[in-house]
This record gives structure tokens, C-alpha cells and sequence, in this order.
């Protein structure tokens, strides 16, 4: 196990199908003996790709972490809708598979700010019951639209049945849920057969390691710097750093709306830290690193 100095961080992981978002969490917890483990979103067990976690204090930058654009590669299965708007659903609607053109001008209406009904299977809450603890009970439950940003599909292929493109969204997009729609804006019947999620803001599948190789104790965790990759990183001296860690605030010598402050001498983080004026005012103040 690793000592309590390493396992503030963060850990990109490549989940593989099968398993659930809380399955690789409990192998990361496992694997660098920390209990404090954040999430900057789940995938479903039968999708995979990249999970962005945040270890030990390094949880209390989720909140400020970019992680938009999502991207994933999807598979859509044209010709019949499920219940779930998944492969793992029971068929509610066949129809004829559409023509590539329909496809074609169907796509800009699921592009942009859209309002999203989410599937019936989801982890959605109407007063206070999520909304597959009612599906799975057969009752029927009515979800309010949500609204969600697509910013963009890619690589669209049309392959016989089987429609596979790149999707860009916000969070909180249901890509099952575009494929339902695409399915019906064409009229014809569609669902999700599979996903990967290749990017999540800055972070890339690519450098994501395997479950395999976290479960063998073979992960490094990066530190928690990197999970900030997208504002400035503003060097503090060691009296400005001894303030920061007590919540003080600190001269502020950059002119952007946010940034990571980092001890000049370690190379640590030492704050989350966002412009008051003058100076810069910590809002996620890390222990002492150096």
C-alpha cells in the first residue's frame, strides 16, 4: 500500500465493458489504499473508455475540472428501439432501416442546445424515485426534458443496419437517448449497441491505464496538477505558499479569471485559486507538498 503522501492525484482509467463505473472505483481504492475517490462522470457497464478520478484531497477539484467536450465513438443499431434505448433492452418497435440521406438531415435537429428526454432506464429522480426502479416495476413515469449541448457528430458511417459516428456533448448527454431520437426523427426505430468514451475535456483515452494493470498495482497516480491542464499555472513563492495553505489571500500577478498556484520549489499544487481583485483567493487549498 501506497504511503498517505502519494495518493492525492489523479487516475485516468481505461474501463473495459462488463463492469460498472463503482466496479474500477473500488479497484482504485484498493489499489492506492484511499477511500476518498470522485468521479467526473460514470459510463453504463456496457460501455467503455475513459473514467476521470480524482484521489484524496485532489476530490475536492472535481467541481473545477474541464470536462467538456465529452467525445465518444457510437454504435447505433438501426431498425429497433428497446425499452432501455440500449442493446441490453427488450425490443419495443421494429421499422425499416432508413436511408443514409434521412440520417443525413435528421442529425442537425440532435445538434446543439438541445432539450433531452432522458431514457426510461436512467438514474433520473421524480419525486424522489429513480426512474428505472420504476421502469423495472412496469410503471409508467413521465420525464421532464433536460437540457443538454451536442456539439458536434463526426466520422457519421453508415455500415447496413449499423450507423457508427463520433459524438461531442456536455455533460450530462445521454448519447442512448440520441440514438431513440434518431431513430424516430428518421422514421425508423433505433438504439445504442455500443459506446466509448474517447475524451473528456483535455484527458485522452490514450493515456489511460487498464483495469487489468491498476488491479496488478501497476497504476501511477499523476499528481493533481494535472488536473488542471486548461488554466494557468502561477508559480508562489514559499511565504506565498504558507499563506495560501492557510487560506490567505495572495498578490495576484495574472490577469485570467482562475488558476492553479504551484510552490516554486516543489512544483506541487498548493491552491485552486480564482481572481478577487488584486489578488488571487484560494478556493481549493491542498496540503503542503516539498
Amino acid at each position: 500500500m501506497r504511503t498517505a503522501a502519494t495518493v492525492d492525484g489523479l487516475l485516468l482509467v481505461d474501463k473495459p465493458a462488463g463492469v460498472t463505473s463503482h466496479d474500477v472505483v473500488q479497484a482504485a481504492r484498493r489499489a492506492f489504499g484511499e477511500s476518498r475517490i470522485g468521479h467526473a462522470g460514470t459510463l453504463d457497464p456496457f460501455a467503455t473508455g475513459l473514467l476521470v478520478l480524482l484521489l484524496g484531497r485532489a476530490t475536492r477539484l472535481l467541481p473545477h475540472l474541464d470536462g467538456v467536450p465529452k467525445e465518444y465513438e457510437a454504435t447505433i443499431a438501426l431498425g429497433r428501439e428497446t425499452d432501455t434505448d440500449d442493446l441490453l433492452g427488450a425490443t419495443v418497435r421494429e421499422a425499416a432501416v432508413p436511408a443514409l440521406s434521412a440520417i443525413e438531415a435528421a442529425i442537425p435537429s440532435l445538434t446543439g442546445h438541445l432539450e433531452q428526454v432522458p431514457p426510461a432506464y436512467s438514474a433520473k429522480r421524480v419525486a424522489g424515485r429513480r426512474a428505472y426502479d420504476a421502469a423495472r416495476a412496469g410503471e409508467a413515469m413521465e420525464l421532464a426534458p433536460a437540457a443538454v449541448h451536442v456539439h458536434e457528430w463526426r466520422d457519421v458511417r453508415l455500415d447496413a443496419d449499423r450507423l457508427h459516428a463520433v459524438i461531442a456533448c456536455g455533460g450530462g448527454t445521454y448519447i442512448r437517448a440520441l440514438a431513440r431520437d434518431l431513430g424516430r426523427l428518421t422514421g425508423s426505430a433505433a438504439h445504442l449497441e455500443a459506446l466509448r468514451r474517447t475524451r473528456s475535456g483535455p484527458f485522452d483515452v490514450r493515456d489511460a491505464v487498464t483495469l487489468d494493470v491498476l488491479k496488478a498495482g501497476g497504476a501511477v497516480l499523476r499528481p493533481a496538477l494535472d488536473a488542471l491542464p486548461t488554466i494557468p499555472h502561477v508559480e508562489v513563492d514559499a511565504d506565498q505558499a504558507e499563506r495560501i495553505l492557510r487560506g490567505m489571500i495572495v498578490e495576484r500577478i495574472d490577469d485570467a479569471p482562475a488558476a492553479a498556484l504551484v510552490d516554486e520549489r516543489s512544483g506541487a499544487l498548493v491552491a485552486y485559486a480564482v481572481a478577487d481583485g488584486e489578488y488571487w483567493q484560494p478556493r481549493v487549498v491542498m496540503k503542503k507538498v516539498g
